[in-house]
């Protein structure tokens, strides 16, 4: 009940916003899928449930304030630059994203990342990957604690703000980037183009008021959070594209 609360409160402008759209038709039980993608969505978990490797502090404002703006900017954009999310998905839009502002790039990509990141933590402890992705993972990096070290490499490389990614390519096979700002691989300016289904956020503020300067720290401690199963079924949803 407090995260519906919270939900409705700190969302609903942006919901609001959404539903303004001069939208040329009526939102069909098909098309409501893609109208739900651009709106900010419930925590599945409480604000503390992540202690303590991410405080319940920064877990608020992170959902409560940065991204809650990216979902209420996404929503001016579409209206500005009339893209209809009840024809346009939010992936298909960010596969064209060169077609558009750096206001929808911005915002477009900071919904998606956040929406995704929620999704790929809950409360410790983690599990590890098994199944087909374990074995895609053993096959590309050598090892599970070979692909957590170059993971954590692209995280720690990654100037200023941005993101780390595990995503699935077109050709199938893994692979580790990193993008700057709010970019992701689906984007069609991507350096390295593919599906995410793992993604961890180095901006500052998603670590700053427990770890201070200490990126690395917040690297491992995100480790106990990783839901692998929702990973998994990122992965699987790759194989059947």
């Amino acid at each position: 009940m407090q995260n519906r609360r919270q939900f409705l409160k700190t969302s609903g402008k942006a919901g609001i916003a959404i539903a303004a759209l001069p939208l040329t038709s009526k939102i069909s039980s098909t098309s409501i899928v893609n109208l739900k993608e651009f709106q900010q969505q419930a925590l599945p978990y409480g604000y503390a449930a992540l202690e303590p490797f991410i405080d319940a502090m920064t877990m608020e404002i992170h959902y409560t304030k940065h991204a809650a703006t990216y979902a209420k900017n996404l929503a001016d954009a579409c209206i500005a630059e009339k893209v209809d999310p009840t024809t346009t998905s939010l992936p298909e839009l960010l596969k064209n994203i060169s077609h558009y502002s750096p206001k929808m790039r911005n915002n477009a990509g900071g919904h998606y990342n956040h929406e995704l990141f929620w999704q790929i933590m809950k409360p410790a402890p983690a599990t590890t990957p098994s199944g087909k992705l374990s074995d895609a993972i053993n096959k590309t990096f050598g090892s599970f604690d070979a692909f957590k070290t170059a993971f954590g490499d692209a995280a720690k490389a990654r100037f200023g703000s941005g993101w780390a990614w595990l995503l699935v390519k077109n050709d199938g096979s893994l692979a580790i980037s990193s993008t700057p700002n709010q970019d992701n691989p689906l984007m069609d300016i991507a350096e390295t183009k593919g599906a995410p289904i793992l993604g961890l956020d180095v901006w500052e503020h998603a670590y700053y008021l427990k770890y201070q300067n200490k990126r690395p720290d917040y690297i491992n401690a995100w480790w106990n959070l990783v839901n692998w199963e929702y990973v998994q079924k990122k992965f699987d949803e790759t194989n059947q594209a």
